[in-house]
């Protein structure tokens, strides 16, 4: 779930002959690293294929296509940690990665603590305002990964997979048409707010991010640590202080909702149901 590239997020350089992840400096994987997260942007539409991203020739899938649109707010975009989430399913089919303009969202903070060590990105509501951000056209088992990395399938998640349609949130992605709708996933704790009671903005990077919230709290402090690099530490992979972690965001009061709750359970119905889920797999760690 970060900002756009030309907003200050990470972004790779211009792409040369060699399109492999390396090459491009979109290698980077959050999950293994996360002082990286969100990771690096594509400055580009790309189609990932194994450890490259190759041009794509398509900005648009039909329902016959067997694909469906998912905006990718924080790490999603990020070829690296694709890449890393659908390696862990054993899952090498390409996916399909289309910047688009999108209106009405905004990019703001998870009001939870991740088991992989970083603070997230979620999605907030945000009426007029434009953002570029990239569309995953998936397949249903490249769907039922990246489900599970949020935790939509569990209880104690900490995502569910929205339907946000047009024209509440315009998608255009550079063809010239017009998305009827994406899924995008709301994260169910809320967001954090900026001190106003608004959704603060994420600002793309761990480190400043993480700096501010230990600065402002010596509960945070105590249970984390007084640096980024200690918070990432001892939160990663320790899922009760994560979880102590995201309570105390409510203690104190910094929650507020993101604007998205009221699309929860709403919407098409589940584009591939029946279809196989990677439950047969390995888990997947939820961020």
């Amino acid at each position: 779930m970060s900002p756009a590239p030309t907003e200050g997020g990470p972004s790779a350089r211009p792409p040369g002959q060699d399109r492999t992840l390396d090459a491009l400096g979109l290698a980077g994987v959050p999950r293994e690293e996360p002082l990286l997260y969100p990771g690096a942007w594509p400055r580009e539409s790309g189609l990932l294929v194994g450890d490259r991203l190759l041009p794509l020739d398509r900005a648009v899938y039909e329902e016959g296509d067997g694909r469906v649109p998912v905006l990718a707010i924080g790490s999603n975009a990020s070829p690296g940690q694709l890449r890393h989430k659908m390696a862990e399913f054993g899952i090498a089919s390409p996916v399909p990665m289309v910047r688009s303009r999108v209106t009405g969202l905004d990019i703001g903070v998870s009001a939870h603590v991740s088991r992989m060590g970083y603070v997230s990105a979620s999605p907030v509501g945000a009426p007029g305002v434009v953002r570029e951000l990239f569309v995953l056209w998936l397949d249903a088992e490249q769907l039922a990964v990246i489900d599970a990395s949020e935790g939509v399938p569990m209880a104690g998640g900490n995502f569910d997979r929205v339907w946000l349609p047009a024209p509440d949130v315009r998608v255009e992605p550079g063809d010239g048409s017009v998305l009827r709708g994406a899924y995008a996933y709301v994260n169910r704790h809320g967001v954090l707010h900026d001190g106003t009671g608004a959704p603060r903005r994420h600002p793309g990077a761990q480190r400043p991010l993480i700096t501010e919230l230990l600065r402002g709290s010596a509960r945070l402090r105590e249970l984390f640590g007084v640096t980024p690099e200690e918070f990432c530490a001892r939160a990663r992979a320790d899922r009760r202080l994560c979880d102590r972690g995201t309570r105390l965001f409510a203690e104190e009061k910094r929650v507020t909702a993101s604007g998205l709750e009221r699309y929860v359970g709403s919407g098409p119905d589940d584009p591939f149901a029946g279809s196989r889920t990677p439950s047969a797999g390995p888990s997947a760690p939820m961020p």
